[in-house]
């Protein structure tokens, strides 16, 4: 897989971003592939879902996303699927909300999501 995530052509990357045995290794090697904005914003919103990725790939995707955003890009879906993963703290992701590139809609759903593992965390205590 490892070599595999070395290829040049961008849906080789999203069908390994998508595999639940892929290793987080790899998935963090995918984080830094860059193809088109389409292409890397969905590669990155997969990372972001695969269980596979542990809190050191989270954290790459979400650096990447903040800088997409400051960019003027939108990486959206990815930013989304990173606030409902519980390796990353509320205050980690919040960092987006202050984000330029981070639109009214984008900001409203980042403060949804995060409410939604609020309400999570205070039912299971």
């Amino acid at each position: 897989m490892r070599e595999l995530a070395t290829c040049p052509y961008p849906f080789v990357w999203q069908a390994l971003a998508t595999r639940p045995d892929v290793p987080p290794n790899v998935l963090g090697a995918l984080v830094h592939r860059s193809d088109s904005d389409w292409n890397d914003n969905r590669l990155l919103a997969l990372i972001a879902r695969n269980g596979q990725a542990n809190r050191s790939v989270l954290l790459s995707v979400l650096e990447r996303v903040q800088q997409l955003l400051a960019a003027g890009e939108r990486p959206y879906a990815a930013g989304l699927r990173l606030a409902g993963r519980i390796e990353l703290t509320v205050d980690e992701v919040s960092a987006m909300l202050a984000s330029p590139g981070a639109s009214r809609r984008f900001r409203a759903g980042l403060r949804a999501r995060l409410a939604g593992r609020a309400v999570l965390t205070d039912e299971t205590r």
